[in-house]
């Protein structure tokens, strides 16, 4: 029996070719390449927002720059460093502004978390209330340090009226030392409750509902419920909202600068009004710097810290 015949044709087209193609022809992008090529702009545009002007006031906090001297800046080592770290003033600005996060932070915490546990107990009203309690964290910073300086005013202000209404007399809110912080305390925890109010609510409506029938069976005390079942599981997520919260209070500016200017004399002048002070008033570039680079190692160093207690808390 005879082998059949290879297979063949006069047409060469109709081969199938296992060459690979010529180096000049256009490939499409593989996976690895598309990501790249939308990852790439986002990324060049944080580098150049965020890390190069870090870096720059890195190098800005060794020198004697200032913005309106001229000539080249002149290396003058940790110099900026060590005379903030043991001057005076930065140690009084330095407990201005911890009375400052602790007394705005822990009124906050515990305003906030009275609320959302009240919202949460209700079944009607429950969306009309929330939205009614965040219209002050929706407002901008300015804003409301402007309507509350009006309405703190000593002479025209609607608080003063309110108390020379009940026969109270008359407080000077913004001018003087007594009162100006824990003015600032009160407006800050006025526009920022609804934040821990907002987080504190999603940890209640997240908790099981069979804990509280289990319990209920049980006849557990609401104060019982309340100690082993709701705060135990809404506190990881409160301090989640505390630690947000302390930091954007530590970096306070605008209602510094609106209400009281730091004033009266120094008694609310925080860190960051006082790095203000120096960059813009007193043209220390370098040492503003240096005081910027310190504050980002404060926060970095007890954000970490606060970070381990949470790890600590989830593990156990």
């Amino acid at each position: 029996m005879s082998e059949p015949a290879p297979l063949t044709t006069d047409d060469p087209g109709q081969v199938a070719s296992a060459t690979p193609p010529a180096p000049g022809r256009s490939r499409r992008l593989g996976d690895r390449g598309l990501a790249v090529a939308f990852v790439s702009p986002a990324l060049l545009l944080l580098l150049g927002m965020s890390v190069f002007p870090l870096l720059w006031a890195l190098y800005l906090s060794f020198t004697d720059y200032s913005a309106t001297r001229g000539g080249p800046a002149h290396f003058v080592g940790f110099g900026n460093y060590t005379a903030i770290l043991t001057s005076a003033q930065v140690h009084l600005r330095a407990l201005t502004t911890l009375i400052y996060v602790v007394g705005a932070v822990s009124l906050q915490t515990v305003l906030g978390f009275s609320i959302a546990y009240l919202i949460s107990r209700r079944t009607h009203g429950r969306g009309a209330l929330t939205t009614l309690f965040l219209v002050p964290m929706m407002l901008s910073p300015v804003v409301v340090g402007l309507f509350w300086r009006f309405m703190l005013d000593a002479q025209f202000g609607v608080v003063n009226s309110m108390l020379g209404s009940l026969g109270l007399g008359q407080v000077e809110w913004l001018t003087r030392q007594r009162t100006a912080l824990l003015s600032l305390i009160v407006v800050d925890t006025w526009q920022w409750t609804p934040f821990i109010m907002l987080i504190a609510l999603a940890g209640l409506t997240a908790v099981p509902k069979y804990l509280y029938e289990a319990a209920s069976i049980d006849r557990a005390s609401e104060w019982f419920r309340f100690r082993t079942i709701t705060l135990p599981l809404v506190w990881p997520l409160l301090l989640i909202a505390v630690l947000f919260r302390a930091i954007e209070a530590f970096r306070l500016f605008d209602l510094v600068y609106i209400l009281t200017s730091g004033g009266p004399g120094v008694s609310t002048e925080t860190l960051s009004f006082h790095v203000y002070k120096v960059a813009f008033l007193g043209f220390n570039t370098g040492t503003a710097s240096a005081y910027g680079i310190l504050m980002v190692l404060v926060v970095i160093v007890l954000t970490q810290l606060y970070l381990r207690y949470l790890n600590k808390l989830k593990e156990d």
